[in-house]
């Protein structure tokens, strides 16, 4: 018999390779900064912001920068033409009972904005009646005429009235106006031309037709007393005393003046609109060249140094003064309902139309020689004009809070490092 053969043990199995690569030791973290540590700060990242936030901080440090730079220089600029007049604050005076020298400046809304309800002729009016109320002084003084006892005095004539029982002295010196804006401009020559070359009296009024009867009932009657109650009114303005086509035949005052009080325009830019917000903008940003423009207009007011209006050559036909051309173009930035002519209104009582109220923002400068040769204007001299050029502002007057909060600190501690002078205590012997 043949031997069977034992089968054949199956081989032991390879053990499978692993896949994962042996684990390294995790890595110690990295000790913070010893400074940032104790300043309680942790440690800076170790890459860059993205794209986005790079974007992001660069547009908003570039803007933050503008805007700080552009604040200090409109500082500097303000302080520079404080430092050049400051002098004048100095000057010994001769009598203290003397009147101090008083400004007078015109101001109004700018067209498409409101401000306090000022509106279009007011600082006409405004200027026509003072400049008829000289004329009736004059006028009083020459004939002597006593002053009427049932007349109610105002508060400035009261004003005058104790100045006068307590014998204080008047400024006689040139005073001066300032009007900020080129639609205040039109209606400051507008004023004076009112005033100077129009009558002392209101022109009569046209005669209002009768009332017709009117039906209505009770409770309507009282809901409209109500709501015109409930709404504020503003007062009356006083309707102009002639017209631009009345000056040729017009009569100067006997006792008028060689010369007007002089005056400085001063821009006032104004603009308004979705489109033109790159021109805001580009003002915003550059605000310290219009510190500096304004700056150096009222510093022509302090010094009192002024020139007469020049005369344009007879061959221009638009502008022939220069009063017609100060500050001209600030026109284009305004609205157009500036522009636009508005419907009369009717009287609902008369059925008659309202006389139409005068465009003086609209209209161009008309001007009167006898008056436009009498005007003068504020201009600084060259050389007080050298003279602020050379003042250096100190830097302390216009850094900000944190500079100025930073070098206080700095001082503070260099004191305390340095240490405070003690005080020696004689002191007596004692045997």
């Amino acid at each position: 018999m043949s031997e069977t053969q034992p089968p054949a043990a199956a081989p032991a199995p390879v053990p499978a390779a692993s896949t994962t690569a042996p684990t390294k030791p995790a890595a110690p973290p990295k000790p913070p900064n010893p400074a940032l540590r104790m300043l309680g700060l942790p440690n800076l990242p170790k890459k860059l912001p993205s794209r986005n936030w790079m974007i992001f901080w660069t547009v908003s440090t570039a803007i933050t920068a503008a805007i700080i730079y552009d604040k200090r220089e409109k500082k500097r600029a303000t302080a520079k033409w404080a430092h050049a007049v400051e002098h004048l604050a100095k000057e010994p005076i001769s009598n203290p009972l003397l009147m101090p020298r008083k400004l007078t400046i015109y101001l109004s809304a700018p067209p498409g904005d409101g401000l306090r309800g000022r509106r279009e002729g007011d600082v006409r009016a405004v200027i026509a009646e003072r400049v008829r109320k000289v004329r009736r002084d004059w006028e009083s003084d020459l004939e002597n005429k006593p002053q009427e006892e049932d007349k109610v005095p105002t508060s400035d004539e009261i004003i005058e009235m104790v100045r006068t029982q307590n014998k204080t002295p008047r400024y006689e010196g040139v005073k001066g106006d300032i009007v900020i804006g080129r639609h205040t401009w039109k209606e400051y020559i507008r004023g004076l031309h009112e005033g100077w070359l129009g009558p002392l009296t209101a022109p009569p009024e046209p005669e209002k037709l009768p009332e017709p009867p009117k039906e209505t009932k009770e409770g309507e009657e009282e809901k409209s007393e109500d709501d015109e109650e409930s709404k504020p009114k503003l007062p009356p303005q006083p309707k102009p005393y002639n017209t631009v086509d009345d000056y040729a035949i017009a009569n100067l005052p006997l006792l008028m003046p060689a010369e007007l009080s002089p005056v400085a325009p001063i821009r006032q830019p104004h603009i308004l609109g979705f489109l033109n917000t790159p021109t805001r903008m580009r003002r915003y940003f550059n605000r310290r060249a219009l510190a500096d423009d304004i700056g150096r207009e009222v510093a022509a007011v302090c010094f009192n140094t002024y020139r007469e209006f020049r005369e344009e050559a007879e061959a221009v036909e638009e502008a022939r003064y220069e009063q017609q051309k100060a500050l001209e173009w600030e026109e284009k930035d305004w609205v157009k309902s500036v522009w636009q002519e508005k419907e009369t209104k009717k009287d609902e009582e008369n059925k008659t139309p309202e006389p139409p109220k005068e465009k003086i923002w609209a209209k161009p400068i008309v001007l009167d020689s006898r008056i436009a040769m009498r005007m003068r204007r504020y201009e600084l001299e060259a050389a007080e004009e050298e003279r602020a050029r050379s003042v250096i502002v100190p830097e302390e007057e216009i850094e900000g809070w944190i500079k100025n909060s930073l070098r206080h600190l700095w001082r503070w501690g260099a004191k305390k490092w340095a240490g405070e002078p003690k005080m020696n205590i004689p002191t007596d012997d004692v045997d």
